[in-house]
């Protein structure tokens, strides 16, 4: 993969550099959430690391324009892991969140985990097309379209809709999902396929009070509303 690592602690980016690059990955090291985007915006990136204090523009706010033009995967690095900075980082679209400090086997297993969601993504699934009325799931170019529109989901937005869809009419429940969607930072974070879905619904144009497509079994899941149909 082409890793772009946005840190500006020298000691911390080059220990990134060297953990990543054992693993064959192509490294980009940039100091600014500035000089990330200008990077994401002119060259292919499979992965940014990114850091939350940045001088500057911090690393929530570059998350946030990075999901506004692009779907890349997004893994956050912070010294503050409390449940709600991490529901921060995620709201602003980040696959991924690790509090610093963090172990090197925790950092490779996550991008790992990253890594394989990049290969479904590439590798696809031909003819694989699951519809709701008005919603468009194409897996083999990971896309979603409402109304004929395209929305650009992150990568555990996917996999977490795509569960749904595949289940439509089924109650499925949060630990399912985890299980289902194959993210690594759903073990350790229990709130995150909250604020996933939260995120789906505002991308969806769909509305908690008034479920179009995703319904809240209070104390249980989730569920897609409407059966599947053939395409």
């Amino acid at each position: 993969m082409h890793i772009l690592i946005v840190e500006d602690d020298p000691r911390t980016a080059q220990l990134l550099d060297e953990l990543l690059g054992v693993g064959g990955h192509d490294i980009t090291c940039v100091r600014t959430g500035e000089d990330g985007l200008d990077h994401l915006r002119r060259a292919p990136v499979d992965l940014v690391v990114l850091d939350v204090m940045l001088p500057g523009r911090d690393g929530t706010s570059t998350c946030a324009e990075m999901r506004s033009f692009s779907a890349v995967r997004i893994l956050m690095l912070s010294a503050r892991g409390a449940p709600m900075d991490r529901v921060d980082g995620l709201r602003q679209g980040a696959d991924d969140y690790l509090a610093k400090p963090f172990h090197a086997q925790e950092l490779l297993a996550r991008v790992d985990a990253l890594a394989r969601r990049g290969k479904q993504s590439v590798a696809g699934e031909p003819g694989a097309v699951l519809q709701l009325p008005g919603l468009r799931l194409d897996a083999g170019a990971r896309s979603v379209y409402v109304d004929g529109r395209e929305a650009l989901l992150t990568g555990a937005e996917f996999d977490i809709l795509r569960a749904l869809v595949e289940r439509a009419g089924r109650v499925v429940s949060r630990d399912r999902l985890m299980e289902l969607a194959r993210g690594t930072e759903f073990g350790a974070f229990d709130r995150a396929i909250d604020v996933h879905i939260s995120n789906i619904r505002k991308k969806l144009g769909d509305r908690a009070s008034a479920p179009r497509w995703i319904r809240t079994i209070r104390g249980v899941g989730y569920q897609a509303v409407a059966a599947v149909h053939d395409p």
